[in-house]
């Protein structure tokens, strides 16, 4: 390992000390990860607070075998040990990374290949709320969903750190986008992103609403991470030959289905798990994301809608406003106080 003389033998890290709320996210004191072959070190300013983090706190979602028990999967730092071919990386290096488990930490090992550079513009707290965000937007929009320039995307929880990311680089791509959103205030947030129309889900039946502004055609792409009772809904509110993509099931995985209506229509049910897929398959997501979006970044097409920051100490009280559902935007953890 190329390593620096000069790191500490042990940092602070926040444990899930059994599942359950918030509450049971604690600092504690680890050794310093060691990166293996085609892994980095990074020493982490800023790690971003994600629904699959929760989940693994409350016990509904078990890290992989080759994962760190530690939540948080993305980050952003300075590389400051490399593993064996590591790849381009350098120590000194800045960037932002999907890490396979560990984030919550001063340190963390991701895999070389789901590194990217901090986009040019971009200080550290910025750069830490894309990974999970573009990675997910890009692999189930884009290459799940195949949304061309011209079609029309539908992003459930368009306020959501998913949301707003999908609707900015939807509509840098040329296509048209509607959301949907909890409250005025959210509805008015995805407008001003760029959602062609923007719909308040407690007021207006969005199948309704999508039907009226696509003059009865539908979507042709819909993002979802609710689930249950909004699958048959979603696809009452998709095209023909449109596209499904479930991300995640806020109202359950279990739902009674008629897909006679899906056969008639031509429409595709799919859907992903970043997590488990391979580190190759992540790596060409990066790769994608550095060639169609970093562009996109630098350029100030896109930016990343940040709701605030929290001490790495405060992980339970990010947690409890996630949950809460408080948030526009991205929840980040702040591991040190210099960028």
């Amino acid at each position: 390992m190329n390593v620096s003389e000069h790191l500490p033998a042990r940092m602070t890290a926040i444990e899930i000390r059994a599942p359950g709320g918030p509450e049971v996210l604690v600092p504690s004191k680890r050794p310093l990860p060691v990166p293996r072959a085609h892994e980095v070190l990074v020493e982490v300013a800023f790690a971003g607070v994600n629904r699959p983090d929760c989940m693994q706190r409350a016990g509904h979602y078990a890290p992989p075998p080759d994962a760190s028990d530690l939540p948080g999967l993305e980050i952003a730092g300075r590389i400051v040990a490399l593993g064996p071919d590591a790849g381009p990386w350098q120590r000194g290096d800045r960037v932002c990374a999907l890490a396979h488990g560990g984030g919550y930490a001063e340190y963390c090992a991701v895999p070389a290949g789901q590194c990217l550079p901090v986009p040019a513009g971009f200080d550290l707290a910025q750069a830490a709320a894309l990974p999970e965000n573009c990675f997910t937007v890009w692999s189930n929009v884009f290459d799940r969903g195949r949304l061309a320039s011209g079609e029309t995307l539908l992003v459930h929880g368009g306020a959501s750190g998913i949301g707003t990311t999908a609707i900015q680089i939807a509509r840098a791509r040329g296509a048209r986008v509607i959301a949907t959103a909890g409250s005025d205030r959210k509805v008015a947030v995805c407008r001003d992103l760029g959602a062609d129309t923007a719909i308040n889900y407690r007021e207006d039946d969005f199948v309704t609403a999508v039907k009226a502004v696509t003059g009865d055609r539908g979507a042709d792409v819909i993002l979802d991470m609710v689930g249950g009772d909004y699958v048959p809904r979603n696809l009452q509110a998709l095209a023909v030959d449109g596209r499904l993509v479930m991300i995640a099931f806020l109202r359950g995985s279990t739902v009674d289905l008629d897909l006679a209506p899906l056969m008639v229509r031509r429409q595709t049910l799919t859907g992903s798990t970043l997590r488990p897929q391979s580190r190759e398959a992540k790596a060409a997501i990066a790769h994608a994301l550095r060639e169609h979006v970093w562009p996109l970044l630098e350029a100030g097409t896109v930016r990343p809608v940040i709701d605030r920051t929290f001490a790495l100490a405060e992980a339970a009280q990010a947690h409890a406003v996630m949950e809460a559902g408080e948030n526009i935007g991205k929840l980040l953890l702040r591991a040190r106080d210099t960028d």
